[in-house]
């Protein structure tokens, strides 16, 4: 679906991923004050030119507002910048991973702002330490809806106009899909991320789900509910509770390692067709699902469908769904 996949540059209003530059950025004296998740008021610059994201949410909505990011976080489970975000993200160098930021690293790059948020460790104690450093904002808390905290995001960079036009350009997107999706438009759908033999699925709140949702699609009734923002495990035993009409699948690779990723950890597609291909058909009762005999299980993304993302990610998820279940044009 061409539209849809042409719609994310337009997301990507003049995106800028600088890579590494050792040299600070020229020095202004000009701030505001933002509030951040947590209710504090912190002062940062009004142009900020040197900006860390330590998630995956403030690395694509930074990108996603051509901020001049210079360190970032290693996607969950993988060695780099989450795979969906490879292109963006070419060049900047990762500082953290979701289990933590790497202090010195960070203080390398000279940061003028630096962006967290709840889907990755950051107790108060490292808070301090990186506001020792630069300007930390702690964005948004665990399982805020995307769109709200990529609008938080757009006011602590000063680009609250920009964030309103990002997502008028998702709205766009949802209203294509949804308008061709015809004998599908009321299936069900499940998202189910396959990691280390343990299959799970992805409950209301998560950023895919939400997006499922926009375009007026169901959940089956044990994926139908609020979770505490992260993916809920299923036993082998109770696969059923994966089934629907469709099945959007996707892996991460593996547990991420806390000292800096999981490098040997593939991501994207291939890495999903391989896991279902090598484990999941070959899990008892996985071929007995309704979407598998209908041949409705679509491998996406886990980088993208099984983590935490913001309006890049919602692009990669959308044109999913249009590949997989919009009907053909006349």
């Amino acid at each position: 679906m061409a539209a849809v996949a042409g719609a994310a540059l337009a997301l990507t209003l003049a995106a800028c991923t600088s890579g590494p530059d050792d040299d600070p950025a020229p020095a202004d004296d000009a701030s505001r004050t933002v509030t951040d998740g947590k209710g504090a008021s912190v002062e940062v610059p009004a142009d900020p030119r040197r900006i860390i994201t330590l998630s995956e949410p403030t690395l694509d909505g930074a990108l996603a507002l051509g901020a001049d990011v210079v360190g970032t976080t290693s996607g969950r489970g993988q060695g780099g910048p989450p795979a969906y975000l490879a292109d963006q993200a070419t060049g900047i160098p990762v500082v953290a991973t979701v289990a933590g930021p790497d202090i010195e690293q960070i203080l390398a790059r000279k940061p003028d702002l630096i962006l967290t948020d709840g889907t990755v460790s950051a107790d108060d104690a490292v808070l301090g330490k990186l506001a020792d450093i630069a300007p930390t904002v702690y964005v948004s808390k665990t399982a805020a809806d995307w769109r709200t905290a990529f609008t938080a995001l757009g006011e602590v960079l000063g680009r609250t106009a920009e964030a309103d036009q990002v997502l008028a350009g998702y709205d766009s997107q949802v209203a294509e899909v949804k308008g061709k999706l015809g004998e599908h438009a009321d299936d069900t759908v499940s998202i189910v991320r396959w990691g280390s033999g343990q299959p799970s699925v992805l409950l209301r709140e998560l950023t895919p789900s939400t997006i499922v949702a926009d375009l007026g699609l169901r959940r089956p009734p044990a994926q139908d509910r609020e979770g505490e923002g992260h993916s809920q495990p299923v036993s082998r035993e109770n696969l059923d509770q994966l089934d629907a009409d469709w099945m959007f699948f996707g892996t991460l690779g593996g547990p991420t390692n806390p000292q800096g990723g999981n490098a040997g950890a593939a991501a994207g597609v291939a890495a999903s067709e391989k896991a279902l291909t090598s484990d999941a058909v070959r899990t008892p009762g996985f071929t007995e699902l309704t979407a598998y005999r209908n041949d409705h299980v679509v491998p996406v993304d886990g980088s993208a469908w099984a983590s935490a993302g913001g309006p890049l990610a919602a692009t990669v998820i959308l044109q999913a769904v249009a590949d997989a279940m919009a009907e053909p044009s006349a």
